[in-house]
């Protein structure tokens, strides 16, 4: 065992000596350690009962003849983040996450990982992370939580509180409405019900091979739950005391690669996941040294039919109603009968093929989860945009646009998502508008903010099918219309985008693969022979670090040290 190194041996008296001022006693040395990496955090609501959760699992861990040893990680709640600085912190956040796992698995040896994530920037931080240590490791995160309602019945979400805020803002919506939502859009404690960023990485765990089936739907707080993360404990000590083959068989570097980052993917365009996923995909396939890059999306997308729409993209159905009708598996097994949509033989950490896993999954609600035969669309809910604004890619969620997939407007040009937000309350934005931010890049916020506060109020002011919008930013998963982010090159580093002017044309078309300023190479030229790109002023110094080692989008914003 790993262990072995800290526990075996007269030299290692000390190292014993200190464990057994934990508790351990002389039978306890020679079973698996087990790291317990939690985010428990009080602030976010997908987080606050994870401490619950780690004592379900360490005592499950302990039944079945392991050593269980907890610790934690941070977390930001990007909705509580979002709208002020505090949301540059966000997707810094993710290294320092791998960061800690790496360091606290590898400085104390342990020998296998049961991570408990939830949501945002977490659950890619704990997966990269578990790449770097490459021990077998069981992902089972907190869970979605339930959707909310109106007292009128309607069932709402977190997108519906931010979009309420611009429906308030043009008298659509009373006060009293306003209130309604806020006491009800988030009953309960999970990561936000719809198909955001952290249930689209929660599920896209399950493609991977690395969680166990129901893990990006069965919600939190329920006694389902709980037996998911019980099982998760069974599974990691049967690996962790197998024989040493059996182990290194079991090691995630070898289920979560090349197929499984292909299956993250084409499940992604089935269900119209968040945007922020090719972020983060893009940046795991990295830490699991996966030749893959932002042009190969487009590929799976052309032939993945997407068959499960969720709010945002369709505000009624949630993750809870995604369990119902059969789950992730159910899912799968209907893209299978599509060629190879999956690779389903990839090994999942169950033991199973992907293929045995899911064989049996049926759908039970066709209404809820479409078929091959009756998709909501014959290309996937994700798409790769190319042009002289995104000559290395730009991103869009299909699934969430609510206008023309084809669009020509005129450019109306922010430095900042507060002069957005400023200018869009102030009636500065119109229907033929492409709303521009820019210097909001991994490297210019720098952080590469959300931008969910522009993006609902402009549905909220009921502009949502008339303008567009591009980022070198990137958006919550809970956002919808036709937002294009994570346009690379970004500002900072001398994009397109940051030569804009008020009144330039751009031109979209989603299924064409274009993002294009209609600007001729003589007008660019002139225009790039003037421009120093912004950088704005930081006092964190941690931020600094962050914008001194910081890739663009296109490469998953990871940090390069070399």
């Amino acid at each position: 065992m790993r262990s072995n190194e800290i526990k075996e041996g007269f030299d290692r008296t000390p190292h014993r000596s200190l464990l057994r001022a934990t508790g351990l006693k002389d039978e306890d040395f020679s079973k698996p350690f087990i790291g317990v990496a939690n985010s428990f955090i009080e602030i976010i609501p997908g987080h606050f009962f994870l401490n619950k959760v780690a004592e379900v699992i360490k005592d499950e861990i302990r039944a079945n003849g392991c050593v269980p040893f907890e610790f934690n990680t941070i977390g930001v709640d990007d909705g509580i983040a979002m709208g002020h600085d505090g949301m540059l912190y966000s997707l810094p956040s993710r290294e320092i996450i791998a960061n800690s796992i790496e360091t606290v698995m590898n400085a104390h040896k342990l020998d296998a990982m049961i991570a408990i994530p939830n949501c945002d920037k977490i659950v890619p931080g704990m997966i990269m992370g578990a790449l770097r240590v490459d021990v077998p490791t069981v992902f089972v995160s907190g869970g979605p939580m339930e959707k909310g309602y109106t007292k009128e019945g309607t069932p709402i979400d977190l997108a519906t509180a931010f979009e309420a805020v611009g429906k308030h803002e043009t008298g659509e919506i009373t006060d009293e409405e306003l209130l309604d939502i806020e006491c009800n859009a988030c009953p309960s404690g999970g990561s936000c019900s719809g198909m955001f960023t952290a249930n689209s990485m929660n599920t896209l765990m399950e493609a991977m091979g690395i969680a166990l089936p129901g893990n990006g739907t069965i919600l939190a707080l329920t006694p389902e739950r709980t037996e998911l993360y019980k099982k998760a404990a069974r599974r990691i000590c049967e690996i962790a005391k197998s024989e040493a083959s059996e182990r290194e068989k079991y090691r995630i570097r070898n289920i979560l690669n090349e197929n499984a980052v292909h299956n993250a993917f084409a499940v992604d365009m089935a269900m119209g996941g968040s945007s922020n996923t090719v972020l983060h995909m893009l940046a795991i396939a990295k830490e699991a040294e996966v030749d893959f890059n932002l042009s190969d999306i487009n590929a799976i997308s052309k032939r993945i039919s997407h068959i499960a729409k969720i709010s945002p993209s369709l505000s009624t159905v949630h993750m809870e109603d995604i369990n119902k009708a059969g789950g992730v598996n159910a899912v799968m097994h209907e893209m299978m009968k599509r060629g190879n949509n999956i690779l389903a033989d990839s090994l999942s950490i169950t033991g199973e093929t992907l293929y045995e896993k899911v064989k049996n999954a049926e759908i039970t609600d066709t209404n809820i989860i479409h078929t091959v035969d009756n998709p909501y669309s014959e290309v996937g809910g994700l798409a790769i945009l190319y042009g002289n604004l995104a000559e290395q890619g730009a991103v869009i969620k299909t699934a969430g646009i609510t206008g023309e997939r084809v669009f020509t407007g005129t450019a109306i040009c922010f430095n900042s998502q507060d002069e957005a937000i400023e200018g869009i309350l102030a009636g500065k934005v119109k229907a033929g508008n492409v709303v521009v931010i820019r210097y909001e890049g991994p490297r210019g916020g720098p952080g590469m903010q959300e931008m969910l506060s522009p993006t609902s109020l402009i549905m909220g002011m009921g502009l949502g099918d008339k303008v567009a919008l591009i980022t070198d930013g990137r958006f919550s998963g809970a956002t919808r219309g036709a937002s294009i982010g994570h346009v690379s090159p970004e500002a900072a580093e001398g994009g397109l985008i940051g030569l804009l002017e008020d009144g330039d044309e751009i031109h979209i078309d989603v299924d064409q693969y274009i993002l294009q300023a209609n600007l001729s190479d003589e007008v660019i030229a002139a225009r790039r022979a003037n421009f120093t790109p912004l950088i704005k002023p930081l006092k964190s110094k941690w931020l600094k670090q962050y914008r001194a080692l910081v890739t663009n989008a296109s490469a998953g914003a990871v940090l390069e040290a070399e």
